[in-house]
C-alpha cells in the first residue's frame, strides 16, 4: 500500500510473448493459510482449475495489476509512465485491477474506475490471497501516512500500535485473477505490496501452470514482521527462484515511504 517512491524499470517495448503451456488439469495445492496466520483464513492454496475461464478478449493490451492499491497512488504512477511509456503497451491500450482490502480507500477506487470505464477495475474491499474465502483484515489508522501498515497480519506493526483495529473482508484468489485475465499476447506487470501476505501469495502462485504470463512482478518483502517465520522466508526465497525460472522478470523493488 506504500507510495512509489523509486524510479521503476521501462517496460521493453517488444512485448514478445512467452512460450504459454496448454495444461488445463486442475489442481489444489495443501498449502494452508494456518501456516502463516493464527486464525483467519483458512482456504487452501488454488493454483490451477480447469473450470477456470480464459479471456476472450482477442486484442492485447498492458495489464496492471496492483495488489495493495491503497487509493491509487501507484496507479497514478502507472499512467504518468513511471512503470514505462504506456505508449509503447500493446496496440498503445491497457487496463488496470486495483486490489485493496481497506474499506477507506474504496470511494477512491470506484472514481478511478467511473473515470476510466472499460479500463480500470475495482476490487476494492477484497484481500489479496491465494484462495476464497473471508477474512478479518487489521486496519492503520494512521491517516498522517496513508494507511500504508493496514494487514492481514494480527501483529503487523502497525496494526498493533493503531490498536488492533479490524474488519472482515473476502479473499480473492489473485491466481485466478491472473488466470482469467490476461492473453499470452499481454504485457502484465504485478505489483505486490500487501503487509506480509505475500508469504502466502508467491508460493501458490509459483506453482501456477502458466504463471510465466506475469511479465515482471515487483514485489516489497515485509520480512520484520514478527510472524514471518525463516521457514516462510525460505518458502518465498524458493518461490522467487520458480517464477524466474518461468521467465518473470522480479527486479530489486523497495519503497521508502
Amino acid at each position: 500500500m506504500f507510495t512509489v517512491a523509486i524510479s521503476l524499470a521501462c517496460f521493453s517495448v517488444a512485448f514478445s510473448a512467452h512460450l504459454r503451456s496448454n495444461v488445463t488439469h486442475s489442481t489444489v495445492h495443501q498449502v494452508s493459510a494456518l501456516s502463516f496466520y493464527q486464525e483467519e483464513p483458512t482456504c487452501q492454496c488454488m493454483a490451477n482449475n480447469a473450470a477456470w475461464k480464459t479471456s476472450e478478449r482477442s486484442e492485447a493490451k498492458c495489464i496492471f495489476i496492483d495488489l495493495g492499491a491503497a487509493d491509487g497512488n501507484t496507479f497514478a504512477k502507472f499512467i504518468e509512465n513511471d512503470y514505462g511509456p504506456v505508449k509503447n503497451c500493446p496496440n498503445g491500450k491497457w487496463e488496470a485491477y486495483l486490489v485493496e482490502a481497506n474499506p477507506q480507500f474504496t470511494k477512491e477506487l470506484k472514481a478511478l474506475e467511473e473515470n476510466f470505464p472499460g479500463q480500470v477495475h475495482s476490487l476494492a474491499e477484497h484481500a489479496a490471497f491465494s484462495c476464497e474465502g473471508t477474512t478479518s483484515f487489521f486496519i492503520d489508522v494512521d491517516a498522517s501516512h496513508n494507511h500504508w501498515g493496514s494487514s492481514l497480519y494480527g501483529d503487523a506493526p502497525d496494526a498493533v500500535k493503531s490498536g488492533k483495529v479490524q474488519v472482515t473482508v473476502p479473499m480473492i484468489n489473485i491466481v485466478q485473477l491472473i488466470a482469467e485475465s490476461v492473453r499470452p499476447e499481454d504485457w502484465v506487470m504485478l505489483k505486490v505490496d500487501i503487509e506480509g501476505a505475500e508469504y502466502n501469495l508467491l508460493p501458490c502462485l509459483a506453482q501456477f501452470k502458466d504463471a510465466g504470463l506475469i511479465d515482471r512482478m515487483y514485489l516489497e518483502e515485509h520480512w520484520w514482521f514478527p510472524s514471518v517465520t525463516e521457514q516462510s522466508k525460505s518458502a518465498l526465497a524458493q518461490s522467487k527462484k520458480q517464477l524466474l525460472a518461468k521467465h518473470v522478470d522480479i527486479p530489486q523493488y523497495y519503497s521508502e515511504t
